[in-house]
């Protein structure tokens, strides 16, 4: 569904990326991990046709962004970003609908209204719907934005692709289980999902293919077990760490410190 080779990407002459070759496969969710400064959340975004785009062209079901309509566009992909407003005069319901502007021109429609109830139910901000989401906790409104990515991508396109730079930064331990289920749903579905995570342990849990980056480049891309060694962990990260198996699956369970 998506391919990218030899990404790089500097700013101020200092490279945040280099030489990075992403493929990922339709119904696959990419997790991508690494250090503090890694590059991480740079690389999502040359991966969603936000920033480098005098680079190395990127394909989306074997066409670059630019032979993409941007309307037909947003249809297929969606992107929740790390950072989002904190001050928008809106309801709850309201901000969820922005994710369907997409699909209409003046007023919603009844398939606009309810992939927003379907959307806010997922991320169980459904009773929150009136609320002014200026008075939100930081975990609430994360929930709602993660709400409104979801209702934009709520068609019968098959092979949907949604980015999600930390989607779970402010929520607690159900929250952030609730939405990594979700998103195992959507691409059980034949969609695919690229993630940025700092949580190892939840990526392993959950990640067909994990991406670990440190200064820029690729440590190591494959599936969970693989990457996830003592050794690689332990030098990516320059903190010890012991490697266990996981009582509920048979990915590895990451425990730091000596």
């Amino acid at each position: 569904m998506l391919e990218a080779h030899k990404i790089s990407y500097s700013h101020r002459k200092f490279a945040i990326l280099e030489n990075i070759d992403v493929s990922v496969n339709y119904g696959e969710l990419l997790v991508i991990v690494g250090p503090n400064g890694a590059g991480k959340s740079t690389l999502l975004s040359m991966l969603a046709n936000e920033i480098g785009k005098d680079e190395e062209p990127i394909y989306f079901k074997n066409k670059t962004f630019e032979e993409w309509d941007s309307r037909q566009l947003a249809h297929h992909k969606a992107k929740f970003s790390q950072s989002n407003s904190h001050d928008i005069p809106l309801t709850v319901k309201d901000v969820v609908m922005m994710g369907r502007y997409p699909y209409f021109q003046s007023a919603p429609h009844k398939e606009d209204r309810e992939a927003v109830a379907k959307a806010m139910q997922e991320t169980d901000v459904a009773l929150l719907e009136n609320r002014d989401y200026n008075l939100l906790s930081g975990g609430e409104k994360q929930r709602v934005h993660l709400a409104r990515v979801l209702a934009q991508l709520d068609n019968d396109i098959a092979h949907k692709l949604i980015f999600l730079d930390e989607p779970l930064n402010n929520l607690d331990v159900l929250h952030q289980h609730r939405i990594l289920h979700t998103i195992k749903n959507f691409t059980g579905r034949g969609n695919t999902a690229v993630m940025v995570l700092h949580d190892l342990n939840l990526a392993a849990q959950f990640a067909d293919k994990v991406m670990l980056l440190k200064k820029g480049k690729i440590v190591a891309h494959d599936v969970p077990d693989k990457v996830f060694t003592k050794e690689t962990i332990s030098k990516a990260y320059n903190f010890p760490c012991t490697i266990c198996p996981n009582p509920v699956n048979k990915n590895p369970l990451i425990i730091f410190g000596t």
